[in-house]
């Protein structure tokens, strides 16, 4: 097996696929290297739409119309420390995605809990079999960020995942959190969305006004649309230009994006709108609950019915309605105030320990899963949700 590590990328981060597969079938894999403030973009090809480390497996070969298998590894965190070389605990995902030719599950993994940890690509295909992917093999190109915070910039973010080697019990009001203070420019890339030939990325700029979204046109012609963006958040009764989207999702048809941030407030923005000029404001549309860090929010649809789902921290997996978010008017009165409101309905599901999520399909959402002390990858049908 060639080596778990790469020279196309220092740091690991959120991974994305192009939704269209490319010409002939193949498809591009879109990673954040965060400790850049790059995203590099690699083309699979259309032979196998994939490429795996040297001896480390034969790969998927699907097609477009491949109907999606469901894709299962038990035991994910011990299986990805025996294939990297690490100890479980030094397994942290930072990514997932799902390749729109093979259905192949993509992760991101940082190989350590540090600024310093290296970066590994691994693909998990229908038959349960880990292969990590030699991405210096692949045609890359990439775009550095710009407006991303330096280094040195003294701002900071504060992660309560408990996946940095800064993470520590806290007690707030009672509820214990593992909270971390990072340097703002390691959450310069929190999330990436595909709409319509454009890479949206989320995260913190160097700006007054630090919460941004870039719109970058694919493939990378060296220009970018990067707006600054504010929401109303209804626990922290305030307007906020500081904390970063945690994750995001094309919305209807790609006119809008839905976003969410830590103590889980879910925002829309209008594509429209995210002009690179002035500050933005979403409309908060709820507010899923304090002390909290989302992971992942995604569709799928049941019964002819369009639902997201929003994965996070410390809250069970929570389901809403599609069909509620035109009418909710946008919520911009603190939760302390008299008419205040959390917005649209909610439910809560019993998947406990579910982090990361991609969608499979429509009708099919892949996940990692907290259980009995290790982590799995599994697949959750839209009759399961």
């Amino acid at each position: 097996m060639s080596s778990t590590l790469t020279s196309t990328l220092q740091s690991a981060g959120p991974l994305l696929f192009a939704s269209d597969p490319a010409p002939g079938g193949g498809a591009v894999l879109f990673a954040a290297d965060v400790t850049r403030a790059r995203v590099v973009a690699f083309e699979l090809p259309a032979e196998t739409g994939d490429v795996v480390a040297a001896d480390s497996g034969t790969p998927d070969s699907g097609t477009p119309d491949a109907a999606a298998a469901a894709v299962r590894v038990d035991q994910l965190g011990a299986k990805l420390a025996s294939l990297l070389g690490v100890t479980p605990d030094d397994v942290v995902i930072r990514g997932l995605a799902v390749h729109p030719v093979t259905h192949a599950v993509y992760l991101s993994i940082a190989r350590g809990r540090g600024a310093d940890a290296g970066p590994a690509v691994v693909r998990a295909g229908a038959d349960g079999e880990l292969d990590v992917v030699d991405v210096d093999a692949l045609p890359a190109t990439s775009f550095d960020l710009d407006d991303a915070p330096a280094p040195d910039d003294e701002r900071q973010d504060f992660w309560l995942d408990g996946t940095d080697t800064g993470s520590a019990p806290r007690e707030i009001q009672g509820v214990t959190l593992d909270i971390a203070q990072v340097p703002s420019y390691r959450s310069s890339i929190t999330d990436l969305a595909w709409i319509e030939g454009s890479l949206f990325v989320a995260g913190l700029s160097n700006e007054e006004f630090s919460s941004r979204l870039r719109q970058l046109p694919y493939p990378f012609d060296g220009s970018a649309t990067e707006t600054s963006v504010e929401i109303f958040h209804v626990d922290h009764g305030k307007y906020e230009t500081q904390s970063p989207i945690r994750a995001l999702t094309p919305f209807d048809g790609g006119a809008s994006i839905l976003a969410t941030y830590t103590c889980t407030p879910v925002v829309q923005f209008d594509v429209s709108q995210l002009k690179g000029e002035g500050l933005v404001r979403g409309r908060t549309v709820a507010e899923l609950g304090p002390m909290n860090q989302p992971f992942s929010i995604v569709s799928y649809d049941r019964d002819g019915e369009e639902f997201l789902l929003v994965s996070n921290t410390r809250h069970p997996l929570l389901k809403i309605p599609a069909s509620s978010i035109a009418g909710q008017a946008a919520l911009d009165l603190p939760l302390s105030e008299e008419g205040s409101s959390m917005g649209i309905p909610r439910e809560n599901l019993d998947h406990p320990g579910v982090t990361w999520m991609a969608s499979l399909d429509r009708s099919n959402v892949v996940v990692v899963q907290e259980e009995a002390g290790d982590i799995h990858l599994r697949t959750l049908g839209a009759a399961e949700l």
